[in-house]
């Protein structure tokens, strides 16, 4: 094939034509579990506050409360995914090998956020949120109205996830969605959590489904029937961990920061230095972005360790 300005142009054309319908198909995870957030320079600046007031009769001069900032910054990162078309294989009619490169392509760039997302849930143990704790930890400072002072709330268990009789499913899955349901704001509120998404692994699949959907548990009647929506990824970085959720409010309890989503780029300029030195066009995906944690209320994490 003779190699030429328009010829290679309409190479990257439909190049980018096969990346966009692949990012298209792709299934994605993160809006289940995670915010957009979008970022319009270097980094965001969270400043996470300690709860809105809720209203109350209004009697005599309003009462003012001193919203508590937490500094929370996430730094946006840049991410990339480049393949080089070399010279010799348009010149020998041998495309057809790109085609699933660019597909690939489109179809990771569209999971890019997922793949963000499920490591910092994964990483949660040891990943610090607003508080300056760590996501899913047993030290999470909440004033106690009762004496004025912070008390420790735990967001994180290390309990296996178990279905195969009530008590224990009581005590690893129905211990986390009470401790979350009595999660309460800094002047003693509770905070309605409403837990609704059970994050597992493969290997805790057939655990979770029985455990969300099955009639009965053993010998007992299911009291978690319908609790919970099962969501599988076997991005999660080991088979004993588990999280349960609740993603009903308008703030999730992870964050994907998106400074520029992924897009196609490609490098098809014919005097340029790398196609001169090496034959190669280019063609790939870019984006920039950070992921996070939102209110540690809304999630708690279990190693499944014990």
């Amino acid at each position: 094939m003779l190699v030429n300005k328009a010829v290679v142009q309409e190479i990257f054309k439909n190049l980018k034509t096969t990346y966009s319908k692949a990012f298209d198909a792709a299934p994605v995870v993160w809006p289940m579990i995670a915010m957009r957030v979008p970022s319009m320079g270097a980094s965001n600046v969270y400043a996470w506050m300690d709860g809105f007031p809720r209203l109350k009769k209004w009697v005599g001069d309003k009462v003012l409360k001193s919203l508590s900032a937490h500094a929370y910054t996430l730094e946006n990162d840049d991410f990339e995914a480049t393949v080089a078309v070399l010279r010799k294989h348009i010149e020998d009619d041998q495309l057809g090998i790109y085609g699933p490169m660019a597909e690939m392509a489109g179809f990771s760039s569209r999971q890019f956020p997922d793949e963000g997302v499920l490591e910092i849930v994964s990483g949660g143990f040891a990943n610090a949120c607003y508080d300056g704790k760590y996501f899913f930890a047993t030290d999470h400072p909440v004033i106690n109205p009762a004496t004025g002072k912070p008390a420790n709330v735990s967001n994180k268990g290390t309990l296996a996830l178990k279905c195969d009789t009530v008590t224990n499913a009581r005590t690893s899955y129905g211990a986390a969605r009470t401790a979350m349901k009595k999660f309460k704001n800094d002047v003693g509120q509770p905070l309605n959590i409403t837990p609704n998404i059970l994050l597992v692994g493969p290997s805790l699949e057939d655990t979770a489904n029985i455990l969300t959907m099955s009639d009965r548990i053993g010998d007992e009647p299911n009291p978690y029937k319908g609790t919970a929506k099962v969501v599988v990824d076997a991005r999660l970085v080991t088979d004993t961990e588990w999280y349960l959720l609740d993603t009903t409010k308008p703030v999730k309890p992870f964050v994907y920061q998106d400074r520029k989503a992924p897009e196609f780029v490609s490098q098809v300029n014919l005097d340029s230095d790398d196609l001169f030195m090496r034959g190669a066009y280019k063609f790939g995906a870019e984006a920039r972005a950070a992921f996070g944690y939102g209110f540690w209320q809304l999630a708690y994490g279990s190693t499944g360790a014990s």
